[in-house]
């Protein structure tokens, strides 16, 4: 008998800890732009679409921080309402002078993916609650990494891609990349652009 109770707790543990939310659950989506600390960025365009249902625009300008480690990956974002098909954004790298745009699919399975439960810390403990929000991570040399989270420290990585450097204006950069340059300039020639590895 008393096997059997333990069995039967078991088995609830492993169904619940890959269960996923529940169709009468209501989850709020949410997205986020982030950018390795003293290697700036700032978001021109960032557009998000629902096929056939929304085409919206968001705006977060200038992204510092943060990425893997203590503080990351977070960033400036918004809500994704409803959770969108595509994501399209280009930026400008301070670090590089340089334009990049991309436009990242997001496939069934992502969203399937960030509906399963994990562990959130709270005031109470810890609860199960879908990984909500999607980081895209905005790196020199254009690359992009993008993970999924409810709460920094339980982010997975699932894609890394790789933006298409663009035509665009510098100058239109010129006092914003100098005041980045007398805050960053030391760090940059002491550890130059590291444009892979991220």
């Amino acid at each position: 008998m008393r096997l059997r109770k333990v069995l039967i707790i078991g088995i609830a543990i492993l169904i619940g800890g890959c269960s996923t939310v529940s169709n009468s659950e209501t989850v709020v989506w949410y997205f986020q732009v982030a950018a390795p600390q003293r290697y700036e960025v700032w978001v021109e365009h960032l557009e998000l679409e629902a096929s056939g249902v929304r085409h919206w625009r968001q705006a977060p300008g200038i992204v510092s921080c943060c990425w893997q480690g203590e503080g990351g990956p977070r960033g400036k974002g918004g809500r994704m309402e409803p959770f969108p098909d595509y994501i399209g954004i280009e930026w400008f790298s301070y670090a590089e002078q340089v334009f990049y745009q991309r436009l990242v699919s997001l496939p069934e399975e992502w969203k399937e993916h960030m509906l399963e439960l994990a562990p959130q810390k709270n005031a109470h403990g810890e609860v199960y609650k879908p990984r909500n929000t999607l980081v895209l991570g905005l790196a020199p040399g254009g690359e992009i990494v993008i993970w999924i989270k409810n709460q920094l420290g339980n982010e997975i990585e699932i894609a890394r891609l790789q933006a298409n450097k663009i035509d665009g204006d510098a100058s239109n950069y010129q006092s914003r990349s100098r005041d980045y340059l007398e805050r960053h300039g030391e760090y940059l020639k002491k550890h130059g652009i590291p444009l892979e590895g991220w």
